[in-house]
């Protein structure tokens, strides 16, 4: 059975079968319940009509297009759309200029005048009821995949959006506060979408089959292993079952097919897309949350969905540092080591070693105090004026520099009783009071945080306090 013959009686020639079956009523809409279950906003909009501008933020296939033209078509509004891959600047002009002369014929509508008076009414002397203008129609300019327009091009439509003349709505694989304008996000409402569950999935394809007019048979199990192979997508869940059909003459849908469809087939991992950090977050998290087998399971995730494991080798050195940091300085050494490990042994065998370093971490005590420590030093420097160094601690190499008192009374720590100079200081002057780190009571830290209570109180009892 050929894809093309799926539906021979249409003579507007081949579609796939994910376009044939676009719903094109609430009814047969599947998943996105959070949107539009019974009193959801999005629900109201499509019964009531009611158009404004929006972005549907969501996965591919999850429905953002077919929700667009239910949209407009529930509202009979005049729709336009564009693909942000293929449109420039002179394609939004010429949508703007449609939506313009759509405008204009609206108007030109609305000012008819109404039909003049009956004889009977003229005999009466009085005139009938006017007959109401026709609804004005909304233009709306529909942009798939929105976030591949730069700022200039939305730069372009954006006064007609604000003046009405057209309505946006835009759809997006990529978090709109970082692809979309300001000034366009703040005209619009986002509708996060979210992937299909696999029963939803499952909804999707035996509409499909039932819809498929030559008789096809095809086991629950095996429709259950395409819903899940599809990963929240429907368009990919009936291009496989496509596929399937193409290898199923008879309309037989075997194990042997359905192997044959999925081998080699990925998860839904999108590289460098919304997706890919919403994964390493989780895996930072897992870490961070001290769960190794969380941390696991986003590790197994990512190198399933073809991410490089050296990017996430590099992703580990950073949690060592940022998370761990000196409550378990081995941390940081068995995250290097697993790094090294991958770029001499390659995939799959160094994964491993970085799978290992992700469990370590994950079961390691925690602490941020270096990592705080480091951001408030820094913030010190970008808001304090540019100190001196203090006389006693610069750099004395030449005799000029040593008769211009460089260097004059440093104390040489290591001369001094428990190699500590109690009562030094190492800061500018006016800054002799700051702490940047404060050691957790974890790991290491616990005894770094008594070592350095004591040497602070010698401090205090010192004679030889610096600046006093």
């Amino acid at each position: 059975m050929k894809g093309g013959e799926l539906f021979p009686a249409d003579a507007g020639g081949y579609q796939p079968l994910a376009a044939r079956l676009r719903p094109a009523k609430l009814a047969e809409f599947i998943g996105q319940t959070h949107l539009l279950g019974p009193g959801k906003p999005l629900r109201a909009a499509i019964e009531e009509g009611q158009l404004h501008s929006m972005v549907f933020w969501g996965p591919p296939g999850t429905g953002k297009t077919t929700l667009a033209r239910m949209l407009a078509a529930r509202a009979e509004a005049h729709f336009m759309a564009i693909s942000a891959v293929l449109a420039g600047v002179k394609d939004i002009r010429a949508a703007v200029e449609e939506a313009q002369r759509h405008r204009a014929q609206q108007a030109g509508s609305a000012q008819a005048k109404p039909a003049g008076q009956s004889a009977q009414a003229a005999e009466d002397g009085k005139a009938p009821a006017p007959k109401p203008p026709p609804p004005r129609r909304a233009a709306v300019l529909f942009v798939d995949e929105a976030h591949r327009f730069n700022k200039a091009q939305q730069d372009a439509f954006l006064p007609f959006v604000e003046d009405g003349t057209l309505i946006f709505i835009g759809a997006t694989t990529e978090n709109p506060s970082f692809e979309l304008n300001n000034a366009l996000l703040s005209r619009s409402r986002v509708y996060k979408l979210r992937g299909l569950a696999p029963e939803e999935l499952r909804q999707v394809l035996e509409r499909a089959i039932a819809a498929i007019p030559e008789p096809i048979t095809c086991d629950p199990a095996l429709l259950e292993s395409l819903a899940r192979a599809a990963d929240g997508d429907a368009r990919r869940a009936l291009n496989l079952l496509e596929l399937a059909l193409d290898l199923a003459p008879d309309g037989a849908i075997t194990e042997g097919i359905i192997d044959e469809v999925l081998e080699g087939g990925l998860r839904r991992f999108d590289k460098g897309g919304d997706l890919f950090y919403d994964q390493i977050s989780a895996l930072h998290k897992a870490v961070r949350g001290s769960s190794p087998d969380a941390a696991l399971y986003w590790l197994a995730r990512m190198l399933d969905g073809g991410c490089d494991p050296l990017y996430v080798a590099r992703r580990v050195v950073r949690m060592a540092s940022e998370d761990i940091g000196n409550a378990d300085p081995r941390a940081l050494a068995i995250a290097l080591d697993a790094w090294q490990a991958q770029e001499r042994l390659g995939s799959p065998e160094g994964e491993l070693a970085v799978a290992q370093a992700v469990a370590y971490l994950a079961c390691a005590a925690k602490s941020n105090a270096v990592y705080k420590a480091f951001k408030a030093a820094k913030a010190d420097v970008a808001a304090t004026a540019t100190e001196e160094v203090p006389m006693h601690l610069r750099n004395a190499p030449t005799r000029l520099m040593k008769a211009m008192g460089h260097g004059a009374e440093y104390r040489y720590a290591h001369d001094e009783p428990g190699a500590f100079a109690a009562g030094e200081c190492y800061f500018p002057e006016s800054l002799r009071t700051r702490r940047y780190y404060f050691p957790t009571e974890r790991g290491l830290e616990q005894r770094i945080a008594e070592k350095l209570a004591g040497l602070r109180a010698r401090d205090e009892k010192s004679t030889m306090r610096r600046y006093d």
